[in-house]
């Protein structure tokens, strides 16, 4: 079975978490896609959610050692990671913890119905998917414990 490289992004703010009624999979998941070939992951998170959001985001990063020897670049590390099954194949998808530069949202239609900010409650909502909530949980709470606030 084809396995495609992708990545989604749970953006906090103000203790909620981001997810879009996405249009295909008539499903509340965090916003995300492809990764293009010869592209870095960070770099397709910040195109799809541009693309599907018009937001900025900013990946929160755990790391932070200097750029010394042959390290260009550091990327930020996905705080989940799973192979998951979308019909005809399967994806493998990076999952990054971010924050919205502003809040101010406008869906591409042809791909997002809605969108909606999630309380840790609001999670347990019947519209929201078991595996998006549990990693919505572990998003909330990592986001927590990175900004200091438990």
């Amino acid at each position: 079975m084809r396995i495609d490289l992708v990545v989604a992004a749970y953006i906090v703010h103000d203790n909620k978490v981001l997810l879009i009624h996405h249009k295909k999979f008539d499903k509340w998941i965090p916003p995300g896609g492809h990764i293009d070939e010869n592209e870095i992951p960070d770099d397709a998170l910040k195109r799809e959610i541009k693309e599907e959001l018009n937001l900025e985001i900013e990946i929160m990063r755990q790391n932070n050692l200097p750029n010394e020897g042959n390290i260009e670049r550091q990327l930020a590390n996905p705080f989940y990671v799973n192979v998951h099954n979308v019909g005809d194949h399967n994806h493998c998808c990076f999952f990054y913890l971010c924050k919205p530069k502003s809040t101010e949202i406008k869906i591409k239609e042809n791909e997002v119905i809605n969108y909606d900010w999630f309380l840790l409650e609001d999670l347990k909502q019947e519209r929201v998917p078991a595996d998006v909530r549990n990693i919505g949980n572990m998003a909330l709470k990592l986001y927590d414990s990175l900004s200091g606030n438990l």
